[in-house]
This record gives structure tokens, sequence and C-alpha cells, in this order.
């Protein structure tokens, strides 16, 4: 997991090209004007969600993992609190992987949190369980989805 200001996230791009290609889109202007839903930056390689939904508060935040993504999240609107805690300390599964969706989610309690507000992002690797929407109140954010599979 990565957690810093998005003023600095050139200091991350080396770790992996469409990291380096997502977190310049986030940087962008433009993801300020873009509507609700979902936007290919280079199709299935690299797109953004954007949504806005209400905190659901830490006890009903849910651990979820992604298998071929990575993860960028920032908050546009509003703080998201965000839980965490590596996959291989995650004891109980309660939602099987899905291929379709990639995704899988734990029972287990987050580890750790941190609150995203406007400005930072976070980055959630496969091997990093993350439970967005954690605090209270509105959020707008916006996840990029980077593949794993880019080409070198």
């Amino acid at each position: 997991m990565i957690f810093d200001e998005l003023r600095l996230a050139d200091r991350y791009f080396a770790l992996h090209p469409g990291l380096a290609r997502g977190l310049a889109a986030a940087r962008s202007t433009e993801l300020a004007r873009y509507d609700l839903g979902r936007h290919e930056i280079d199709g299935e390689r690299l797109f953004v969600i954007v949504a806005a939904d209400t905190g659901r508060g830490r006890s009903a935040a849910r651990l979820e993992a992604h298998r071929k993504y990575i993860d960028i999240q920032l908050a546009l609107e509003g703080n998201d609190e965000i839980g965490w805690k590596p996959t291989t300390a995650c004891r109980q599964l309660a939602e099987a992987y899905d291929p379709a969706r990639d995704i899988e989610f734990y029972a287990d309690p987050p580890e750790s949190w941190l609150s995203l507000a406007v400005g930072q992002f976070a980055v959630f690797f496969p091997d990093d369980a993350h439970a967005p929407l954690a605090g209270a109140g509105p959020v707008r954010k916006a996840v990029f989805k980077v593949s794993l599979d880019w080409p070198w």
C-alpha cells in the first residue's frame, strides 16, 4: 500500500508503467469534470470509476481485494476513511473471488486505518485488502483501475 500527497505522486512512477499513467491522470484537472461512472483512459488496461457515496462507518466497511488490478483511490470531495490489512493476514473469507468482477471480500477487521483527504491518494496492490467508505458523511471519489497485465 502507498499513501501520500498527490503532488508527490511522481516519486512512484517507476514502480509500474500503468501506475505512472494512472497517477498522472489522477493529477489531471480534467478529472474534476468527469460525471459519475466509468471512464476509459486506455481500454481495460487503465480506467477510472468516479462515484459519490456516503460513508458506512468502520463497522460496516468490508475488506476487499483484487487480483487483476491495482487500485489508485483519491477523494475528490469530502474525506474517505479506508481500512487496510494484508491479504496474507486475512483468515475469514466472506465472499470468494469473483473473476468477472475482480473482487473478493473478507470478514476480518482492518489492521489499520487511513483518512484520505482531498489532495491525497492511496494505492492498493493485490496483496492489500482495503475497506473503503469507512468514514461518515458524503464522499465523491475516483478509483483508477490499473491492469497488472500491462505490456512492458
